[in-house]
């Protein structure tokens, strides 16, 4: 049975979508960008940024489902979640409490606008193939998680085309043991679907967002980073719709 080859009328709507998306996009980071250069307190930037980044998605109509909110500690915590896609950091800015400070890789620290933007709003960079400066970004994430800073981190450290969750780096569930800060697992769907790696254009879809029971220091994995991220891994594995890619055994 041969498959159908695509509607030249959708090939059209589609690749209309992804550029009207791109449109919408680059607006609401300019309107950010404005935005942080004006408002003065670094939580005020955080609220208006976050107001940007849910403009993305309702100016394209990308329906976006939250559940769990209930679950996130009033007070100070660290998010882990999957990684898929560059539109994760975009979403959980935008539906998540503006108080949190996102842990982002370090190449994004060398785009000019991109990287103005997400120092103003508290963002922290990680150096992720430089061991010294890995080091010693894992030693300020302790610090401020020390200080009560909630943060928000991808542990996989970056995404790739193929579908499912890899391993976890420790440095977030260190920051949080030393910090005494409850890890919250989040997971994200359907954002692979709409922007996957390698991908230019974004397509339409819909996206949801699962925050999960807190992890607090009364666990019994609780003083160990890598029995932590293993625990928190396999809480989103629950509900993630994608393979565990480390099932082979490759940790």
């Amino acid at each position: 049975m041969t498959s159908k080859a695509p509607s030249p009328v959708n090939e059209i709507a589609r690749y209309c979508f992804g550029l009207y998306a791109w449109a919408v996009f680059c607006v609401s980071v300019l309107l950010a960008v404005f935005c942080t250069l004006l408002i003065p307190g670094l939580t005020r930037r955080r609220r208006w940024v976050t107001r940007c980044a849910r403009l993305t998605f309702h100016m394209t109509r990308v329906p976006v489902r939250v559940r769990g909110l209930a679950n996130l500690p009033t007070g100070d915590c660290v998010v882990v979640a999957n990684h898929a896609s560059y539109l994760d950091g975009v979403l959980l800015q935008g539906y998540l409490p503006p108080r949190f400070s996102y842990v982002i890789k370090g190449e994004m620290g060398r785009i000019p606008v991109v990287s103005f933007l997400l120092r103003r709003i508290g963002s922290r960079f990680v150096e992720r193939f430089d061991a010294s400066g890995s080091r010693r970004d894992a030693r300020r994430l302790v610090r401020a998680a020390s200080a009560g800073e909630s943060l928000a981190v991808f542990p996989e450290g970056t995404f790739i085309a193929e579908p499912g969750l890899g391993a976890f780096r420790p440095g977030a569930f260190t920051a949080a043991i030393r910090g005494s800060l409850p890890i919250v697992p989040v997971v994200i769907s359907g954002t692979r679907d709409i922007l996957p790696a390698e991908k230019f254009l974004p397509r339409y879809g819909h996206l949801e967002i699962d925050i999960l029971s807190p992890i607090s220091g009364d666990h019994p994995a609780w003083g160990d980073s890598r029995r932590l991220a293993a625990v928190a891994r396999a809480s989103i594995l629950e509900v993630l719709d994608e393979p565990d890619l480390l099932a082979d055994g490759d940790d």
